[in-house]
């Protein structure tokens, strides 16, 4: 789960995190009474969506009057606001965030993201802040500095220093870093949070470190130990079609491609997304039904998938496990009776009841069901059937 920046940083000030001072407003008037309430006389209006590089698509301004921050707020309002993050479609902004300007001197990056390889939370800085970090990655890796924490240690000194060696700060300065990297990390762990990212950290006048920006996401798992953060999910921000699949206990994911995938385990999915590309096709979505997948379920999923008009052909792969290939087959059936199934569908089925769901599914003759063999006689068929090929 994501939150709003405004969000982000009522959490960093529990912890003594320091943000500037702003308030949300959902209309121009408000965002004007907003700026007389925070004084000042510099102000910024920010767009609040789930997605970053919202300057670049227009989404934050900076406003030097209270008649600039009305006009701001009432062409963000309600603007499709599009960025690298949201795709061509963009995001729709139904508030803005109201925030006093920052004496800043400089631009850092601070953010803290789970490394899975390491099994560990890894604490992410560089000075080029404002940037987007993967073009940093990308471009000039090695501005960087990457440090691992060890939960049975927790942060200590010597990972603030090494943090701010990286930065270059001056010795005056380190301490009020470090201090405020041990902050953001007990934000992290007390919160089960999956990623932090603060672009741009920055860094006064004075040589303290305000948090400019602030984006959270959260391990949907752990939210039940954490009501206050669940009741700030904000349902317009996402994918409905995700939020529909996750009632009926299907992971789901929707992306730009033309074949359809359903498939059961997190793993086998990304290896049927890869082969599909490798063959020359793109997925249309990624969908694990999971191991109590039942004809409902399966159903589900294929009216979810076929809402998607770019989907040309689905796939079907399944290794049956803790769920039976018989299931998967009687769930095809029943989605064909619910919805219109009027793609072509490659079905891979195997292990348990394997031949059973292979006679169901003979049995009932249905035309546009195409068996495979195997993963990579299934994603070639659907390559195929997409590119509008005949397949058998």
């Amino acid at each position: 789960m994501n939150i709003h920046e405004y969000q982000a940083k009522q959490i960093f000030a529990k912890y003594g995190v320091p943000t500037p001072r702003g308030i949300i407003a959902n209309t121009p008037s408000q965002a004007m009474t907003n700026a007389q309430e925070l004084g000042g006389k510099v102000w910024v209006v920010k767009a609040q969506i789930h997605a970053g590089g919202r300057g670049l698509g227009g989404g934050v301004k900076l406003a030097k009057s209270l008649e600039e921050v009305k006009q701001f707020a009432s062409e963000i309002l309600g603007m499709q606001l599009v960025t690298h993050q949201t795709g061509p479609e963009g995001k729709l902004v139904q508030k803005v965030y109201i925030e006093e300007g920052a004496d800043i001197k400089d631009e850092l990056y601070l953010g803290i993201v789970l490394d899975r390889a390491r099994e560990m939370p890894v604490i992410m800085a560089s000075t080029e802040g404002g940037m987007a970090i993967e073009d940093v990655a990308h471009n000039t890796p090695e501005k960087i500095i990457k440090v691992a924490v060890d939960p049975a240690v927790g942060f200590q000194g010597f990972h603030g220093r090494e943090l701010a060696f990286g930065l270059g700060l001056p010795k005056e300065e380190q301490g009020k870093f470090i201090k405020f990297a041990a902050a953001l990390y007990k934000v992290y762990m007390e919160n089960d949070a999956e990623m932090i990212e603060i672009n741009p950290l920055v860094k006064t006048g004075s040589g303290d470190f305000i948090a400019l920006d602030g984006k959270m996401g959260f391990d949907d798992s752990a939210l039940g130990r954490h009501p206050d953060i669940e009741d700030m999910r904000d349902i317009s921000e996402e994918d409905a079609d995700e939020r529909e699949a996750s009632r009926y206990g299907l992971s789901y994911i929707s992306l730009d491609g033309e074949i359809g995938c359903m498939v059961n385990g997190a793993g086998l999915a990304m290896g049927t997304m890869d082969t599909i590309n490798y063959m020359g096709g793109t997925p249309a979505n990624f969908l694990d039904v999971g191991g109590s997948a039942n004809a409902e379920t399966v159903a589900k999923g294929f009216e979810i998938i076929l809402k998607n008009p770019n989907v040309k052909a689905i796939f079907v792969n399944i290794f049956g496990g803790i769920v039976r290939c018989d299931r998967i087959a009687n769930g095809i059936l029943e989605a064909t009776k619910l919805v219109d199934v009027h793609v072509p569908v490659i079905v891979r089925l195997d292990g348990t009841n394997a031949p059973e769901a292979a006679e169901i599914l003979r049995n009932a003759n249905i035309p546009n069901v195409i068996a495979a063999t195997d993963l990579a006689d299934g994603a070639a068929k659907a390559v195929a059937a997409a590119k509008g090929e005949k397949v058998i």
